[in-house]
């Protein structure tokens, strides 16, 4: 199997930290009045922030974990940067009829209503996943995430998301993840 040399990685110092965490794009009242969105679209669109986010997200879990699971969309990107740079493969998880054949598919309750995840069918069960994502709020995605995995007989070697959103509790729900930043 062709396995790509590891570029140079580095835990991100809190200088390039907070650098990331100030491009973050406030928006008030958005999607509906009093939510104050989290927008990490210039996060992404900056190269150093971008890399910095990436090494972030995937330090604690270096060497665990050899395929990526990034969930639906703002995931997508970053588990796929990460993935290139730790010569991992990746795995997109799709909001329902995304795929022609899924794999595996959980419904979960969100505070709304339901929704259901798909996964293609892509992984063996020697995989040990890493599931990312921009944001933790309630954590019914990530929690359905990991139903999603186990069901396919993969192990999670973790969660990880850019933020946070204490508040709404979301690892009660989903379990251990690791947060570069809290809002």
């Amino acid at each position: 199997m062709f396995s790509p040399p590891s570029p140079q990685l580095s835990t991100p110092s809190p200088e390039r930290l907070a650098h990331a965490q100030s491009l973050f794009a406030a928006t008030p009242d958005f999607p509906e009045p009093g939510v104050l969105f989290q927008d990490i679209s210039p996060v992404l669109a900056d190269p150093a922030a971008l890399r910095t986010v990436a090494e972030g997200l995937l330090a604690p879990f270096a060497g665990s974990f050899d395929m990526v699971a990034g969930i639906e969309a703002r995931g997508f990107t970053l588990a796929g940067m990460i993935a290139a740079l730790t010569g991992t493969g990746f795995m997109p998880i799709r909001k329902a009829g995304k795929l022609p054949a899924p794999a595996g598919r959980v419904e979960y309750t969100l505070e709304y209503g339901t929704a259901v995840i798909e996964a293609p069918d892509v992984l063996k069960p020697e995989h040990r996943v890493l599931i990312v994502d921009d944001v933790l709020a309630t954590g019914g995605t990530l929690a359905a995430t990991r139903e999603l995995i186990a069901q396919l007989d993969c192990q999670v070697a973790g969660a990880a998301v850019v933020l946070e959103i204490e508040a709404l509790g979301g690892r009660e729900l989903c379990g251990q993840v690791h947060a570069l930043f809290q809002g």
